[in-house]
């Protein structure tokens, strides 16, 4: 096969242009020089005898040949990788790297912990941890960019038949407010008494906000009388604002856990109603699970129970069902009435609190990666997606997110700009 008109390494700098929009840009994050870039790009097109960028503009644009090959080297990277990763857990764990992904809360105050433990455990895998929106994070699994994820939102519909969603742990809802509140005596507040609260949420976009009213409004609580007296963009500035008393908030109780020890917060119920979620793993049933990914689920998410958190209880079926590894398509058909169902059961809930943030995603995630960092001695972290493994795609094609123009695994950039829009 000597004759291919192409190399992985050319294949390699058409993606970083596509996905830098330029030749120095594309040069810059490969550490190779412009000239170098641009000597590549001729031979390949020399070779392949079309165009594949459009230069007559400011941004270097994919012709209708480039985008042909960006599809098809997205794939071929991403098994390439995929092969040396399965080689790798050949070594018996001695090696290799774990991609987790999470939404923002549990990528931010529950992530860390599991990770350490991992860490502790097998200290020579790699470990990277992505904290995205729910939906950004389900279509990573889905695309093999992730091993997998814990989530706290509802999954994309179009995904629902792609991914394995398995009901791990509840992730309940308190009202918190400043220990000095008048109402800081009692654990439980009456309905009636919430329209009297100065309220601080998250925008009004968020999906957290969203599921909180919901639940609300089914305990027959009247939302819109309720006072919002500020709209943040992130948890960590809404239980600031709170410690300083500017108002109430609900928040999830893995986010307060710490503020609780130290005094600072005072949690409340309300009267007759319940504010939960369900937290859910997720993998991809078709793509080759490795080791690393099959000892965190096995060995790590059980530990995580209502002994060690209190905010958790957890769920034998995620161990279980690491052990089957991947699912064949008729397997995956038989499973699929017990998949829809969590789904279901994961979208009833509702999602992640600091999902609804866009164009603050990059705050947030900050935050979780430095838990992670700290947590986790040396945890590799990142706000963006690296395309890595696809198993599936060699043959199914890639998934292409609706919403975008490009697949997930193409332009992070992309993605990022695509996001901020919604």
């Amino acid at each position: 096969m000597s004759d291919l008109p192409f190399t992985l390494d050319q294949l390699r700098i058409l993606k970083a242009i596509a996905a830098e929009g330029s030749f120095k840009r594309a040069a810059d994050s490969l550490y190779v020089s412009q000239p170098a870039v641009s000597l590549q790009v001729q031979n390949l097109e020399r070779s392949l005898a079309v165009p594949l960028f459009d230069r007559g503009g400011r941004r270097a644009q994919l012709t209708e040949a480039g985008h042909l090959l960006l599809e098809y080297g997205d794939r071929i990277l991403s098994l390439c990788q995929e092969t040396c990763r399965a080689i790798e857990d050949l070594q018996n764990l001695q090696g290799g790297t774990l991609i987790i992904g999470a939404s923002q809360t549990t990528g931010t105050y529950l992530l860390p912990r599991m990770i350490g433990q991992f860490r502790q455990r097998y200290p020579e895998v790699a470990v990277q941890l992505h904290v995205h929106s729910t939906r950004r994070t389900a279509w990573a699994v889905a695309n093999g960019q992730i091993d997998l994820a814990i989530i706290g939102g509802e999954i994309p519909s179009e995904l629902q038949e792609s991914l394995e969603v398995i009901p791990y742990a509840e992730d309940e809802f308190a009202l918190i407010m400043p220990v000095f509140h008048p109402l800081a005596t009692t654990d439980v507040i009456a309905r009636n008494d919430l329209y009297k609260l100065k309220f601080i949420t998250l925008d009004s976009q968020s999906t957290i906000r969203k599921v909180i009213d919901q639940v609300l409004t089914r305990g027959g609580i009247e939302t819109r009388r309720l006072r919002i007296e500020m709209e943040l963009n992130s948890i960590e500035a809404i239980k600031n604002a709170v410690q300083s008393g500017l108002g109430v908030a609900f928040s999830s109780t893995a986010a307060i856990e710490k503020e609780l020890q130290m005094g600072v917060l005072h949690r409340a119920q309300i009267e007759s109603v319940e504010v939960k979620r369900t937290l859910s793993v997720i993998f991809n049933p078709n793509r080759y699970r490795s080791k690393a990914a099959e000892a965190f689920t096995n060995e790590i998410l059980p530990q995580f129970t209502s002994s060690d958190l209190p905010f958790l209880k957890g769920l034998a079926g995620a161990k279980a069902a690491a052990k089957t590894g991947p699912k064949s398509m008729n397997a995956k058909a038989a499973a699929g009435d017990g998949r829809t169902a969590s789904a279901t059961s994961a979208s009833t809930v509702g999602a992640n609190g600091a999902n609804g943030a866009n164009s603050t995603n990059s705050t947030n995630s900050a935050n979780g990666v430095n838990g992670a960092n700290d947590a986790s001695n040396g945890v590799n972290t990142s706000s963006h997606t690296t395309a890595l493994s696809n198993a599936t795609t060699a043959t199914t094609g890639q998934i292409l997110d609706p919403t975008l123009s490009t697949p997930v695994s193409g332009s992070a950039k992309a993605i990022a700009d695509a996001e901020a829009s919604r």
